[in-house]
């Protein structure tokens, strides 16, 4: 397990994810994308963690993306048909425990690909946000695989073609993130109280929906909505609700 990526359980069903790099602004490399992925595989395995959080060491920088400060930065293994981050999006894709990005300062260029593949974001009001690979002749190519359907076009095309950062409050505007806070761990907790009292059964089978859903077309969608719903109500957790709703008591969850 490499040190560049922290991975720590608390209160036994939360997974931190910190990216270790805080003099690199915890830019991205292979032993990250490792270690993130190394992450994800351990909260799939286990049906106890209820939410992964994703952070970055420090206060100054979430992840400043890809590290330029390598000697070939954009380098990849032209003999595999799949580049690592690529990887890394792809299994946040199948993960079915919920993914929040906690944005303690800059998410730039990959970082902003890593705040993208979580289901949820909060951000302290000093964090900026930007996509800047214009400047120095590239193009947020993989990111956009994500943030295309998270916020409006013509944001999305201003952060891609000027390369500005943006503010805390302006990434909020445009439904980058969930919230924007001066204390971001409350804000955080909150989070994190409010899913562990949900039913893990309808998170995890919700997940599954919502990204299977995310690119059908409507006929399709429906249908497989069709299905999902009937699959929903056969859970132990979904009788378990409608019994606590009729008996007036706070449900007791199974995760079944």
């Amino acid at each position: 397990m490499s040190d560049e990526v922290l991975i720590e359980l608390r209160d036994d069903q939360t997974l931190w994810l910190t990216i270790n790099r805080e003099k690199q602004r915890n830019a991205i490399n292979a032993q990250v994308l490792e270690g993130l992925s190394q992450g994800l595989d351990q909260a799939m395995a286990n049906p106890d963690i209820r939410a992964v959080v994703l952070t970055g060491a420090g206060a100054k920088a979430f992840c400043a993306g890809g590290d330029l400060q390598s000697n070939s930065p954009f380098s990849v293994d032209y003999s595999s048909p799949y580049a690592g981050a690529a990887q890394l999006f792809r299994k946040a894709k199948q993960t079915t425990v919920p993914l929040i990005a906690r944005v303690n300062g800059a998410c730039l260029a990959g970082g902003m690909g890593l705040l993208s593949m979580c289901d949820l974001a909060v951000a302290v009001r000093t964090a900026s946000f930007g996509l800047p690979e214009v400047k120095v002749g590239m193009f947020p190519a993989q990111v956009l695989s994500l943030l295309q359907h998270q916020i409006p076009r013509r944001s999305l095309n201003e952060l891609c073609l000027l390369g500005d950062t943006i503010t805390a409050e302006m990434a909020y505007d445009i439904g980058l993130v969930n919230g924007v806070t001066d204390n971001l761990d409350d804000e955080l907790n909150g989070i994190l109280a409010r899913l562990s009292e949900r039913s893990p059964a309808a998170i995890r089978r919700g997940l599954y929906t919502l990204k299977k859903m995310e690119a059908m077309p409507f006929e399709e969608a429906i249908s497989f909505a069709e299905t999902q719903v009937a699959l929903f109500a056969l859970t132990e957790d979904a009788k378990e609700g409608v019994r606590a709703f009729q008996e007036k008591r706070k449900p007791v969850w199974t995760g079944k």
